[in-house]
């Protein structure tokens, strides 16, 4: 066994006719270097005592059943505390090994069922227990010199967690473990990241053409009237998201947008008193920069009064924004004359 990592094995039997047999297998499990948990610990007699049953299972790295000629204390339902263990840890997957006393009639009286209903059952359940990994025993030694060997085998085959000391995990297996997680890291954001490639290149971005819809109203007249407009996506992107860069209201957000359009629909010679982006529109201009993943939702801390939405820029986003709006240096040609 290591002299590092330590398992918990959980011992179940009925108490009374098997405490010599316990003690032999408690003594064969220290002297493994394994954690015995069982009944010595608590009294398995009610129901309140299941929720702290079940828990020290779900933490036990094995699971031992040990059966002699008692089927043992009965729960509402009429099934044995026993059988509810063993069920109960064939359930959750915590590797089972059953030890059956090999000549059951050959069991002193004293410590058998004389209630003919328990002894059918104590038989359904040899039964069912036999269905799975099993070795027989007939004395309180033998059962220990079996369980030792059969530990150490089931530890081989189905390795488990087990138990470790922090002040005694060695740097190397530390570091190897650090290593295989972000190995394992890097393996997922790549995953991400294909995926997120794959979703991008279903949608308008770059220099797609995006159409904007817009209500505007003109100085001479009192009504609003609709018209739509054409800009490249990053363009619009670039002239109009600067302002997440340090965050910004939604409704700051879409009144730089709503300036944006303005200053277009004035490049193609109209003059409009006031420009206002269509709901619909913005929300769509919002939806996709979310889905490039450009833009998210800030989640700073702010005052219970601020009942705003704040945006800002992803790294991505901000990454694109630097390359979009970046003062690049013109080339210079030098005469070699």
């Amino acid at each position: 066994m290591s002299d590092i990592k330590k398992y918990s094995v959980f011992v179940s039997s009925t108490y009374q006719d098997l405490i010599e047999e316990r003690k032999e297998v408690i003594q064969a499990l220290l002297e493994l270097d394994c954690i015995p948990i069982g009944m010595e610990l608590f009294p398995a007699t009610d129901d309140d005592q299941w929720t702290l049953i079940k828990e020290l299972i779900n933490e036990c790295d094995y699971y031992i059943l040990i059966i002699g000629g008692r089927y043992g204390s009965l729960n509402k339902e009429g099934i044995s505390f026993t059988q509810m263990e063993y069920e109960y840890a064939i359930e959750i997957g915590v590797p089972v090994i059953s030890f059956l006393h090999k000549t059951p009639g050959e069991i002193k009286s004293s410590k058998t069922d004389r209630d003919s209903e328990k002894e059918q059952k104590l038989e359904n359940f040899r039964k069912i227990s036999s269905e799975k990994l099993i070795k027989y025993w007939n004395s309180p030694e033998e059962l220990g010199s079996i369980v030792s060997r059969s530990l150490i085998k089931l530890i081989k085959t189905k390795p488990r967690i087990g138990w470790v000391k922090s002040d005694r995990v060695s740097s190397d297996e530390a570091n190897l473990e650090i290593l295989e997680l972000k190995q394992k890291i890097q393996e997922l954001e790549n995953e991400i990241k294909k995926s997120e490639e794959n979703i991008n290149k279903d949608l308008l971005q770059d220099d797609d053409i995006f159409i904007v819809k817009y209500g505007y109203k003109i100085k001479k007249y009192d009504s609003w009237d609709q018209k739509t407009i054409e800009v490249e996506w990053n363009t619009l992107f670039a002239k109009t998201c600067a302002i997440l860069i340090d965050e910004a209201k939604e409704e700051d957000f879409r009144l730089r947008i709503d300036s944006y359009i303005k200053y277009l629909t004035k490049i193609e010679g109209f003059e409009y008193e006031l420009v206002n982006l269509f709901s619909d529109n913005f929300l769509s201009i919002l939806i996709q920069l979310k889905a490039l993943n450009l833009v998210e939702k800030s989640d700073k801390k702010r005052s219970l009064k601020d009942n705003s939405t704040y945006w800002k820029l992803t790294k991505k986003g901000d990454n694109l924004i630097t390359k979009l709006r970046a003062i690049k240096r013109e080339n210079e040609f030098i005469d070699a004359e």
